[in-house]
Parts: C-alpha cells; sequence; structure tokens
C-alpha cells in the first residue's frame, strides 16, 4: 500500500508572528519617512536660543503620571532675547488622559527671584526658561517638568500639515496692526501665516486678553482636526515640521508617545484657564515697567489649584 503523504499543520502562532513583524518594520519605515518629509518642509528652520535652556533648565522628570510643560511661542527675528508672546502650561495625566491648557498673561505682575516685581514676561528674558519656571514655582507653587520653545514660523508650517485645508473662526473685527496682513472680519477659513495673525493679534479693545483667548480657541480646534488616523499616521511628519523650529528637553520620542497618546483619546476636550481668572487683578502703571496687571496671587493660586484636582 502506498503511505499517504502527511500533511503539515500550519503554525499560525509563528506566521501572525512573521507578519506583525513586517508590520511593524513597515509602520518603522514609514515613520521615518514621514519624519524626514517634514523636516524638507521645515527647510529654512533657524531657531536660536542664546540663554541656553537645555542645559540651565531644572524640571524634574517625570516617567509616568502628570506632566506640566512650560510652552512658549517666540519671535526672535535674530534678536539675541528672542521676545515672548505667549506663557502657557500645557498639563497632562497619562492616567486619565486629560489635556488642560493655562495660560499666564505676560503682564502679570510678579515677584522674580532675585529680580524683584517684573511683569512675567521679563522672566525668560532675563534668564531665559529656567528663571521662568523658578518664577512660576514661587508666585503659583506650580512645578514645570519640562519646557517647549517654539518659533512662530514652526507654528504655521504645522498648522498646514495637521489641516491641510485650513481652520474656520470667526475673525470680530479688522486685525491688521502688528501682525504684518489684514484680516477683515467675518466668518472665514484661515491657513497656517495668517491663523497665527489670528492668534497674535492684540491691538483692539480686548487687547492680551483677546489674543489669549484666540489662542486657546485655536488649540483646541488644532486638536479637533487631529483627532483622526490620518493625523496619528502624520505624526513623524508632524515632528520633523516643527524640529527646526523647536527647542525643547522633551526626546523625540516622548514627544511622539504624547502626541499619540492625545491623539488616541478622542473624548478628551482641552480644558483652558487664564492667568489672572476675573475679578483678580487691577491695571496699574509703574515707572520703569509700564502697564501691569497687579494680581491677587492668592485668588490665583487657589483657582489653579482648582483646575488642576478638578476631573473634566
Amino acid at each position: 500500500m502506498q503511505k499517504r503523504k502527511r500533511r503539515r499543520r500550519v503554525r499560525w502562532g509563528r506566521v501572525i508572528s512573521v507578519l506583525l513583524v513586517f508590520a511593524f518594520i513597515g509602520v518603522g519605515i514609514y515613520a521615518i519617512m514621514e519624519y524626514y518629509q517634514g523636516t524638507r518642509i521645515a527647510k529654512a528652520g533657524n531657531f536660536s536660543d542664546d540663554n541656553k535652556n537645555a542645559k540651565s533648565f531644572q524640571g524634574e522628570e517625570v516617567k509616568f503620571g502628570k506632566i506640566n510643560v512650560l510652552l512658549l511661542g517666540s519671535d526672535s527675528r535674530g534678536e539675541k532675547h528672542a521676545r515672548t508672546d505667549s506663557i502657557m502650561i500645557a498639563h497632562y495625566d497619562q492616567n486619565t488622559h486629560e489635556p488642560k491648557l493655562i495660560s499666564i498673561m505676560r503682564d502679570s505682575f510678579v515677584d522674580i527671584p532675585g529680580y524683584g516685581r517684573q511683569k512675567i514676561n521679563a522672566a525668560y528674558a532675563i534668564g531665559g526658561t529656567e528663571l521662568l519656571r523658578k518664577t512660576i514655582k514661587e508666585n503659583f507653587g506650580i512645578d514645570i517638568n519640562y519646557y517647549a520653545v517654539v518659533d512662530f514660523k514652526g507654528f504655521e508650517k504645522v498648522v498646514d500639515v495637521i489641516a491641510p485645508k485650513g481652520i474656520e473662526v470667526d475673525v470680530p473685527s479688522k486685525m491688521s496692526y502688528g501682525i504684518g496682513m489684514t484680516l477683515q472680519p467675518g466668518k472665514q477659513v484661515l491657513h497656517g501665516d495668517k491663523l497665527l495673525g489670528y492668534v497674535r493679534f492684540r491691538h483692539d479693545n480686548l487687547s492680551d486678553f483677546g489674543r489669549v483667548q484666540r489662542q486657546q480657541e485655536v488649540i483646541e480646534k488644532l486638536k479637533d482636526q487631529a483627532m483622526s488616523m490620518t493625523s496619528l499616521l502624520k505624526l513623524p511628519k508632524i515632528l520633523g515640521v516643527i524640529n527646526p523650529y523647536l527647542d525643547t528637553d522633551l526626546d523625540t520620542p516622548t514627544l511622539f508617545t504624547l502626541g499619540k497618546d492625545l491623539l488616541t483619546n478622542k473624548s478628551s476636550k482641552v480644558q483652558t484657564l487664564r492667568i489672572p481668572v476675573n475679578g483678580s487683578y487691577t491695571n496699574e502703571t509703574y515707572d520703569n515697567v509700564g502697564a501691569v496687571l497687579n494680581i491677587d496671587l492668592a485668588q490665583n493660586k487657589h483657582a489653579l489649584d482648582e483646575f488642576l484636582s478638578s476631573n473634566s
């Protein structure tokens, strides 16, 4: 009798393992290609930092849990000490996946360690991110773990990657002074360069208060745009675009992990807070300082504590 040939059993576990390996390799290659495509888009990024932030910054590193990142918008224009148009603290809880954003008005009158009472914006110009970290800790009791200073050119380019069709906003009145363009009032879709003008304009009745409100509005809308698998796949490209315009002590793997975590948790709305809160400040003018917001520190510290401890 002729022996029957034994059929070899397919070891599906091994097949799946091999397929997964190839899938991870493919994703890795795609991520690298997207990252370098992003760097090619950025091209002329020339971020310079004379304060040597990375060497001086003393924020406590966090492995997992609640993270506070100091976010600064810079418009250096080749100057030795870059101006800081926006001061924000991004708070993210990796357990609850809740993102929160605190905007600190740059004219807030505070104690700068070693330099007396000045506008909080002066801390960065005097001593970089480390002095600003100490100032926030001394006045508001918040520990900052990391920092990220973004040149505004990078903002333009990232917007055009995340939202290639633009972001819809309602411009309340004509905007032109100080932003190098003219925006007419009304609902309209703005792309990177014009959206930057929208968030930077402050020469209206609301001055910096209006600018902070628009900054928080645009960040929320950008996050909404980013809430898709397509944008998640674009994350390496976004990092490649922003890299030449970014000074941060967060390494690329950590940035990618945090970005992926934010984008894949679609229910997380960005909660926002402005410091000083309503009813906690007076407008004052001092010699050698100019117009400031004289704030009630105790009231604002209490508002910050409640904001950071509350759940959405």
